[in-house]
């Protein structure tokens, strides 16, 4: 899979409305931009715990089993395939979260790397993701690394965002709410060709 495909996908996945926008607009909405902002830097620290999770556990599985290695992206393949499948046949596709209490952006800070890095969808995500665009000739770490860090960018970028678009969002419900059908609509079909693919294509090397 081409650098191309994975950031075509990567972007699709990013913007898709999910917990972690929901959060960080509950968070601007209860302590202003400053606590929102704090939010995302938090999210995006807890996402590279992840990356690196993923980095580590992955490598080692290689290393012991290239069979293992194939399961996995095929386990992985399917994980996105009933995630898209999700995706489309669910009706609300605007996540949201609890009302929350503004508390200052170092708690908010601190908050969104706890919620992050306790978000086991997170986890899950990465590693059925980020095999799939894998060299197998090519040392596993750093291209796990590299891959997990463009998500993590791209979706702390869409949480910033989302924290300076907050105010119109939030006063324009009907509006986000076919927006995040749409974007629900492309990333679950995207999910599903992305998954059908991987489990077609044949290990290189």
């Amino acid at each position: 899979m081409s650098l191309l495909a994975f950031l075509a996908a990567a972007v699709v996945l990013a913007v898709t409305p999910g917990p972690g926008i929901a959060y960080v607009v509950a968070r601007t909405a209860a302590g202003g931009r400053s606590e929102g902002l704090a939010s995302c830097l938090g999210t995006g620290v807890g996402g590279m715990a992840h990356v690196l999770a993923a980095a580590l556990g992955l490598s080692l599985l290689l290393a012991r089993s290239a069979w293992a290695f194939d399961l996995v992206k095929y386990l992985g393949a399917a994980y996105l395939v009933w995630l898209g499948v999700r995706m489309l046949v669910r009706r609300d596709a605007a996540p949201a979260v609890g009302p929350v209490a503004a508390q200052g952006p170092r708690r908010a800070f601190a908050e969104g790397i706890v919620v992050e890095t306790l978000n086991v969808k997170t986890a899950l995500f990465f590693l059925a993701f980020l095999p799939q665009f894998l060299s197998p000739v090519e040392p596993v770490v750093p291209q796990l690394v590299l891959l997990g860090s463009i998500c993590v960018a791209l979706n702390t970028a869409v949480d910033v965002f989302a924290v300076f678009a907050a105010d119109r969002l939030l006063r324009s419900d009907a509006g986000r709410s076919a927006r995040a059908r749409l974007l629900s609509r492309v990333s679950g079909m995207t999910l599903i060709g992305l998954g059908v693919s991987m489990a077609l294509a044949r290990r290189e090397g």
